[in-house]
């Protein structure tokens, strides 16, 4: 978008807060750059240039606007819309792969040379894979900086700088404040009641969000001892590289407050990433809604309940087992399989508040399990074993790098994987937003009381008009259905 310059400038000077992540505003009389709803007088248009992402601001010598702050605005949503290798290498240094891998390893998981890469970051984003990552870098100090009492060395490490002479170079360059000023700043206005090795922050999003369906089916299909609703918050533990984590996710009006306690602060900006991949909360619901409007029969339920997003996950092959262990069972049935599942083969953790017990086993604690030992049907043993031994051995990979029609491919061809499961994963744990479940016997009952067709094919022949926001016309014919997971918990 950012090469649109008359629909930028319209955004900056109508200050559209819709447009914060799809560009960034550089000011050449002042060498600062900003989101596009900035509060400060828009600059004159010829004093204006427009950059794609932060780090091209960065790296073109412009430095975060001190009212605004850009760096905190929502990602892009064009990166979890898409499947190409732009996309997918966004999503994993979104996740930190930079920073513990370099770009070899990121290179590595995309199938390219590091130069093909570097190559097409710079063509689409004005910034190579390590420039971006200096970017993230910069937030997550900022962050800590911010929201902690870390001192500020271990805050260099924990951000993912390699030395505290860089961290000091990096926020001074980008921020314009030295990290003592950046602290210094932040104190001055009133702050909330710490509670130590706790992490509190805001994620932002576009508006508008309905948080109904996002935390009601998270709260519906919690899996007890890693899952809960306590005190109007989701609260689940985390797998993470260096350690694992408990966070607290609450709906607010404007944002979605974030609690993390992690065992090791170097997971900070993972940790948020899955957060924010888990909620959706870089979709853009007003492209979304728009389009699903067009359908006379969708529109009266885009109109009820605008901003739904698609219920995600953290960790793609903790979905994929329990989308196995759910099929043609209630959800009642499907959290307690799983529950047995944690209890036998999970990890211990402690929670401070009690709730939480465990984290989810992985593919290799699972590996060995006893088929003898699931409650399951034979052919649904199988099913999830010859999973579990995918996941284990590498041979199937469900991550936010995955091609989402390879991961398909390689799904179907597992035993006891038929459409509605694979679509399933492909929905939430692969964050394709054009997954669709004619199969469904809640999108069954909405089509019949909708008078939409009946049939699986039929169906999927009539939503070709909603692509490719499919998944989200999902969250809406749900809703036709008085089931739970429509539902914020009392």
């Amino acid at each position: 978008m950012h090469t649109d310059t008359e629909r930028c400038v319209r955004a900056v000077q109508s200050k559209d807060a819709r447009f914060d992540g799809w560009f960034f505003t550089a000011v050449l009389t002042t060498r600062i750059y900003c989101r596009p709803s900035c509060p400060v007088v828009p600059p004159k248009v010829r004093n204006m240039t427009f950059y794609p992402s932060a780090a091209a601001c960065q790296q073109a010598g412009y430095r975060a606007c001190k009212r605004c702050r850009p760096d905190t605005s929502p990602g892009s949503p064009e990166w979890n819309a898409r499947a190409d290798s732009v996309a997918r290498a966004m999503r994993l240094i979104r996740d930190g792969v930079v920073d513990r891998e370099g770009v070899p390893g990121l290179a590595s998981r995309l199938g390219y040379s590091a130069r093909q890469i570097e190559r097409q970051l710079l063509a689409e984003l004005g910034a190579g894979p390590l420039a971006l990552a200096r970017a993230q870098r910069a937030q997550t100090a900022r962050l800590l900086i911010e929201t902690t009492t870390l001192p500020l060395a271990e805050v260099a490490f924990a951000a993912g700088f390699s030395s505290v002479r860089t961290f000091n170079e990096t926020v001074r360059e980008v921020f314009a404040l030295a990290p003592g000023e950046l602290r210094t700043r932040a104190a001055r206005g009133p702050l909330a009641p710490a509670t130590p090795g706790v992490i509190a922050l805001r994620l932002p999003y576009r508006a508008p969000l309905n948080p109904s369906n996002l935390f009601g089916h998270l709260a519906a299909t919690g899996v007890p001892g890693i899952e809960e609703w306590r005190d109007g918050a989701y609260r689940r533990t985390l797998t993470l590289p260096y350690g694992h984590g408990i966070v607290a996710l609450t709906p607010q009006p404007d944002h979605i407050a974030c609690r993390l306690s992690l065992t090791d602060p170097r997971d900070l900006t993972q940790a948020i990433s899955r957060c924010r991949w888990l909620l959706d909360l870089d979709a853009d619901p007003v492209a979304v809604d728009s389009q699903l409007r067009t359908d006379p029969l969708l529109a009266p339920l885009v109109d009820a309940g605008p901003g739904r997003r698609v219920p995600r996950t953290v960790d793609g092959a903790e979905f994929a087992v329990r989308a196995v262990l759910g099929q043609q069972v209630s959800t009642a049935a499907a959290r307690t399989h799983a529950a047995r599942l944690v209890t036998a083969h999970g990890v211990e953790v402690e929670d401070p508040e009690g709730g939480l017990t465990h984290l989810f086993p992985a593919p290799q604690a699972l590996a060995g399990l006893d088929p003898e030992s699931l409650a399951l049907p034979r052919t649904r043993r199988t099913t999830l074993t010859t999973l579990v031994a995918a996941l284990a051995d590498g041979t199937l990979r469900l991550g936010t790098d995955t091609d989402w029609e390879r991961a398909r491919a390689e799904l179907s061809a597992l035993p006891g994987f038929g459409p509605w499961t694979v679509e399933v994963i492909a929905m939430r744990a692969l964050g394709d937003p054009d997954a669709f479940l004619p199969t469904d016997l809640g999108i069954r009952r909405a089509a019949e009381r909708l008078g939409l067709p009946a049939t699986p094919a039929a169906l999927t022949a009539r939503a070709a008009d909603w692509r490719p926001w499919r998944a989200y016309a999902v969250q809406y014919l749900w809703t036709v259905d008085d089931h739970p997971i429509n539902h914020l918990p009392a």
